[in-house]
């Protein structure tokens, strides 16, 4: 029987063809294999209607993480639940949960459509339903017909997030499911887990590929050495770009200018000024005293590259912000 909980499940924009998805949350969740810690005290959540970037460097203990929320790696202490009841509780959890956490896995010697008939019927799942899973994540007829053995990796990965899509769950767990897609089909990723999670899906995404988890995820959790580095969202994380930067021919004299015009400079280091104005408001100041210009360009923010490499490598980067760290 299916615990209670997994009916109590918050509304959230929900699509035509879906209900509520539900929260997966960890809890000082440590796993160790005799004195080496994998995981240490790990404790997130993810909400329903959101993409969570799961992040960290090979070895920070991200797999291992999603492995013991899907129940196939005990922890050594702590809890991880999905919809409110462990994993393992879940009756017929493909239909609650859509996981993808190793495409290579799948069986080499079936097709990918026998693989999905497979799938829905495990499921209890109207087979009909495969032929649009396929449409769905851009296998054709004719692939579908190959043996997954002969697949390339891109092609795996697609099917592997067929399998997970098939039982139309409301939480995806996926670990780095973009792996091996081309470009297209990362702009494909990217549309579908938004549109999954704006429809009242929760994800949990783990990836290499910063600049696309930036681009879809609503909150980060970043994890180094198995612990947490940092969690929060975008805009708690991440900071906006302020003022500009500005070179001139004649430092001193554009300094002079920009503090005429109560515009106060601050030295970049690089023979530059960061000025928190507007570029008008720069370019008007050194146009009244004929400064010439070499540079004038927003200032950059901190973005996930940044973060991630000043939580990850500090050698690499400057520090995080302080509000960042955990």
């Amino acid at each position: 029987m299916v615990d209670p909980g997994l009916a109590a499940r918050p509304t959230r924009r929900p699509g035509p063809d879906r209900q509520p998805g539900g929260m997966i949350s960890v809890a000082s969740l440590t796993k160790r294999y005799r004195e080496v810690a994998a995981v240490e005290d790990v404790s997130f959540r993810c909400e329903p209607g959101t993409v969570t970037g799961f992040l960290g460097p090979n070895g920070a203990g991200k797999s291992t993480t999603m492995r013991m929320i899907c129940g196939l790696t005990p922890p050594t202490s702590g809890s991880a639940t999905v919809q409110g009841v462990p994993y393992r509780r879940i009756s017929n959890p493909g239909r609650h949960v859509g996981v993808l956490l190793d495409a290579a896995a799948q069986h080499s010697g079936r097709t990918g459509r026998e693989t999905l008939v497979l799938t829905a019927q495990v499921l209890g799942v109207d087979t009909a339903r495969v032929g649009a899973m396929l449409d769905r994540v851009g296998l054709p007829p004719k692939a579908a017909k190959r043996r997954v053995g002969a697949y390339s990796l891109g092609m795996r990965q697609r099917l592997g997030i067929a399998q997970a899509l098939l039982g139309d769950p409301t939480v995806l767990i996926l670990d780095e499911p973009a792996n091996g897609l081309d470009p297209e089909g990362i702009h494909w990723m990217r549309s579908m887990l938004r549109d999954f999670a704006d429809r009242g899906g929760t994800v949990l995404l783990s990836s290499h590929l910063l600049l696309e988890v930036e681009a879809v995820a609503d909150r980060f959790v970043v994890i180094a050495g198995g612990r947490i580095a940092a969690q929060g969202t975008k805009g708690e994380l991440l900071t906006k770009p302020t003022g500009v930067v500005v070179r001139a021919l004649d430092g001193a004299a554009l300094r002079a200018a920009l503090a005429r015009d109560g515009l106060p400079a601050r030295p970049d280091g690089q023979g530059a000024f960061v000025v928190d104005a507007s570029a008008e408001a720069v370019g008007r100041a050194a146009a009244a005293t004929g400064a010439v210009l070499l540079e004038l360009r927003q200032a950059g923010g901190s973005g996930l590259e940044e973060l991630f490499l000043s939580l990850t490598n500090p050698a690499a980067a400057a520090p995080a912000p302080q509000e960042a760290l955990r």
